[in-house]
């Protein structure tokens, strides 16, 4: 009686331990997944040679053919989240007021895109782009919408970032005007 009794629990235990196993084998997919999702890769690094203090020359256009507006700027740049975003915020004056802004840009491992977001004080909209890497510029071309305060509609946005050189980096803005798309922003930024 003693030895079935042995038997039977170890067929017991040697069944639920094989279950468990396939189980965990299941799971394993799954972790795998969500390794690669989490885990910052070269596009992270890339970003990370940003980090550091800047010194931001502007231009912005309100209108082609017109002048400029131009505005110097402070930006730090800083990686967040264990290294899986680049955070910058401005700071400087626009228009003889005080100005700040923030971005927060990513690399999306499972949607294969960059990703970013954009908030200041002369708005109270969040902008969010996304696109990918180009060659030909040698930078991150990322494209989203924009309400414009002006008409309250949306508006096409894009961006390109080009790191220059390890000091000079060169962000340029276009946005659909009226289904025409103008520069509207040029930013150089230089390693301080």
């Amino acid at each position: 009686m003693k030895n079935t009794l042995r038997i039977l629990l170890f067929c017991c235990v040697t069944i639920v331990s094989g279950q468990l196993h396939a189980q965990n084998t299941e799971m394993d997919p799954h972790m795998k997944a969500w390794t690669a999702y989490m885990t910052p890769g070269n596009e992270h690094m890339q970003l990370a040679k940003a980090v550091g203090d800047w010194k931001g020359s502007t231009k912005m256009w309100m209108d082609e053919g017109q002048e400029p507006m131009v505005m110097d700027s402070r930006v730090q740049c800083e990686m967040a989240l264990g290294g899986r975003y680049l955070t910058a915020r401005y700071t400087g004056q626009m228009m003889g007021m005080p100005f700040e802004g923030i971005s927060t840009m990513g690399y999306d491992n499972a949607a294969k895109k960059y990703v970013s977001s954009w908030v200041d004080n002369m708005g109270t909209g969040l902008m969010y782009m996304e696109g990918r890497w180009r060659d030909d510029v040698k930078g991150i071309e990322i494209k989203g919408m924009a309400v414009d305060p002006m008409t309250g509609k949306e508006m096409k946005m894009r961006q390109i970032m080009m790191m220059k050189d390890a000091n000079t980096q060169v962000i340029e803005m276009y946005m659909d005007m009226n289904g025409k798309e103008m520069k509207s922003m040029e930013i150089t930024l230089t390693r301080m």
